[in-house]
């Protein structure tokens, strides 16, 4: 390196003053002499021992050691830091792209409730801050967990061939009121005796999710539990799809379909993409929020239904999700293109096939939550539930 900036210091004035022709024959010697790549040859030599005068009575010489790369000026400080950490957290860790355009409607509205004490200008910079902005700074709070559950569907009978497979004809996909059914087992690893099941059903359209707790997975609390959740939806249930489970497909919940014209398809076995919109909330509401602990009490089968009750509130008007815009294949490659993530509420404002009734009906009651005292209550029934899974495993 010594050898080098002498090299460097000796050539340099020879350098500046050589005429073009000169120049190049110069910059073949040095490159040779030093190992340098040409252009960077190049800078060093006119730039060493250049005099500039950067104020009055103050010269700065250029040497050959390498200039230091300017900082990026921070945009983001702490105050803004503390204050995305808390709302990532209260929106249960979302990424960038699902957070960003949720937080142009709750930071106003924690603003309002009292919830979130801060600057204008820092409210100001939460509302804009961008997708790849947010992950960069809650990229050092991360913390990733990857867990799978097991499955507990049972083969049903023959009566499984009067059900016919979902097709895309099947289906109007894009209308509220197509619904995706399965249950989600509360075994905590081992499956024997009763234990409660979460019966989860998902809207195809809007991501809209309703969640009930039963005993065990009879025939005769599912269809109870289908039917409370149906009087919950904001739309009617105009198509079921399940998988192939003898919970399912059975003669009761067929006649009934036939009955109120719902539309009854299944899933083709061991095919669990067939039903993507319910396996995904699975993971991402009910294993996400209850975990994989065994519930096999009355009171614990309670318990899950309270919490589910505010945790139709937080997931359906709060956490906004992506849904796929397109999906291009190049070969081997494969693009996808979502749409902005949008909360099921939003979509459901959005449909022209639900009524103005229970549109009003839904800000209604959107008007009516704080999201930081929704999310106090959904921790503190987590909390309730985790006791009970420690006192049920004590005495076991």
């Amino acid at each position: 390196m010594r050898e080098r900036k002498t090299v460097t210091k000796a050539m340099a004035r020879q350098y500046r003053r050589a005429s073009k022709g000169e120049k190049g024959r110069i910059l073949d010697q040095f490159t040779a002499a030093t190992g340098y790549e040409r252009h960077h040859a190049a800078c060093l030599l006119r730039r060493h021992g250049k005099q500039v005068e950067f104020v009055p009575g103050v010269v700065l010489e250029g040497s050959a050691q390498r200039r230091p790369r300017p900082g990026r000026t921070r945009v983001y400080g702490k105050e803004v830091e503390q204050a995305l950490k808390k709302l990532w957290e209260m929106l249960d860790y979302l990424s960038g792209k699902r957070l960003a355009p949720a937080l142009r409607e709750l930071v106003p509205r924690l603003v309002a409730c009292r919830e979130l004490r801060v600057k204008k200008a820092v409210q100001k910079q939460l509302v804009e801050m961008s997708a790849a902005s947010i992950d960069r700074l809650l990229k050092p709070e991360r913390d990733k967990h990857s867990l799978k559950g097991r499955s507990r569907t049972k083969p049903g009978t023959m009566l499984k061939h009067q059900i016919p497979v979902r097709t895309f004809s099947d289906w109007d996909e894009q209308s509220p009121g197509f619904l995706e059914m399965d249950l989600v087992g509360h075994d905590g690893g081992k499956a024997e005796g009763d234990y409660c099941f979460t019966l989860n059903l998902t809207d195809v359209a809007t991501g809209w999710t309703e969640l009930a707790a039963v005993p065990n997975k009879a025939q005769k609390w599912v269809f109870e539990a289908l039917q409370a959740l149906g009087r919950r939806l904001p739309f009617s249930v105009l198509g079921l799809d399940s998988d192939n489970g003898s919970e399912f497909i059975n003669h009761h919940l067929l006649n009934y379909c036939k009955e109120q014209e719902i539309t009854f398809t299944r899933s083709r076995p061991y095919r669990k993409n067939d039903n993507c919109y319910v396996e995904q909330k699975n993971w991402t509401v009910v294993r996400r929020y209850v975990g994989y602990a065994r519930y096999d009490s009355p009171a614990s089968c309670e318990l899950l239904n309270q919490l589910y009750l505010v945790l139709r509130d937080y997931v359906n008007f709060l956490l906004p999700s992506m849904k796929l815009k397109e999906k291009t294949r190049d070969g081997a490659k494969v693009t996808k293109r979502y749409h902005a993530a949008k909360t099921p509420y939003q979509r459901v404002l959005e449909s022209d096939k639900v009524a103005k009734a229970v549109k009003e009906r839904l800000r209604r009651r959107y008007a009516e939550i704080n999201p930081a005292a929704l999310y106090r209550e959904l921790r503190r029934l987590q909390r309730q539930l985790e006791k009970r899974t420690g006192r049920e495993s004590e005495v076991a």
